[in-house]
């Protein structure tokens, strides 16, 4: 993974994906139905819609630590999104992700986790990053477990993810 500054913000660049962030023009047009030609056909997918519309409530979310668009580099495309929900509340951090039906099964969502996570993993402060899973969502539970998140709690629907600065150096 490498990163690169674009106008103050972080772009990460994994081997086949650039998580960069959303610019208010795209959420904008998430939001007005508006559709982009560098959108994937099936982008944008529920969960994108549910996150542009907070960005005015949770402006941080914008910012170096927050959410990001999903860009396959071969084709250009946004196949998905994938976020931190700035800021942390005592060292930890909650991540989310989604990627677009057309583009699953390829192994895009594990590989944008593992390069979000770590990069959350050296913000100041955070030592932990987590995510709540559905049970009912068994893809997303592989997702964790192939980045190396250990499941530290499940409830009756839910089951509870974690990664660690120390789990992230024993990798």
């Amino acid at each position: 993974m490498t990163s690169s500054t674009s106008s103050a913000h972080i772009q990460l660049t994994t081997d086949r994906l650039v998580l960069r962030p959303w610019c208010l023009s795209e959420a904008a047009a998430v939001l007005d139905n508006s559709r982009s030609v560098d959108w994937a056909d099936d982008f944008p997918a529920e969960g994108d819609r549910v996150v542009a519309g907070l960005f005015d409530q949770f402006p941080d979310w914008l910012g170096e630590h927050g959410h990001r668009l999903i860009i396959e580099r071969d084709s250009g495309l946004v196949v998905g999104s994938i976020g931190l929900f700035w800021p942390p509340s005592e060292g930890t951090l909650e991540i989310g992700y989604g990627i677009v039906a057309s583009r699953r099964g390829r192994g895009y969502a594990p590989e944008a986790t593992r390069a979000l996570a770590d990069f959350a993993l050296t913000a100041p402060g955070v030592h932990t990053v987590f995510a709540n899973v559905e049970l009912s969502n068994p893809a997303s539970v592989r997702v964790l477990e192939k980045v190396g998140f250990h499941r530290w709690a499940t409830e009756e629907h839910l089951a509870r993810f974690r990664i660690t600065k120390t789990d992230h150096h024993e990798r």
